[in-house]
């Protein structure tokens, strides 16, 4: 019990930082814009490259993502996924090179759709 307590210490002030990285933490001096994100050739029809990258859109121009990648957002081939939806997302980064430099990405929640009411019968 006695080795236990330090290590369930060490758990509890290390599991709130487990998955931060540099691309978590916004600049606080730079605009944060909210983008289009999804996988460039599944959902932006890119053809630069084969297979499933990270694309965002921005001002109606598909951009890969350099700095995070399309699996380090959940299963891209999942309901929700980059290959299945387009999501938005609130970026910082530039555009260099003809790609997008990210330097903060936050994936943002789904939107829930509006829900119908059904036609009474009758």
């Amino acid at each position: 019990m006695k080795k236990f307590f330090p290590f369930l210490l060490t758990l509890l002030f290390t599991l709130p930082s487990y998955g931060q990285n540099k691309i978590s933490v916004p600049d606080t001096t730079k605009k944060i814009r909210i983008v289009e994100a999804s996988c460039g050739q599944c959902q932006f029809g890119m053809k630069d490259k084969k297979g499933c990258d990270l694309a965002v859109r921005i001002d109606g121009k598909a951009y890969f993502v350099k700095g995070t990648s399309i699996d380090e957002h959940g299963d891209a081939h999942g309901a929700e996924g980059f290959c299945e939806a387009i999501r938005k997302a609130e970026v910082q980064g530039k555009v260099d090179d003809n790609q997008f430099k990210v330097t903060y990405f936050k994936l943002l929640p789904v939107e829930s759709k509006p829900a119908t009411k059904e036609k009474p019968k009758g």
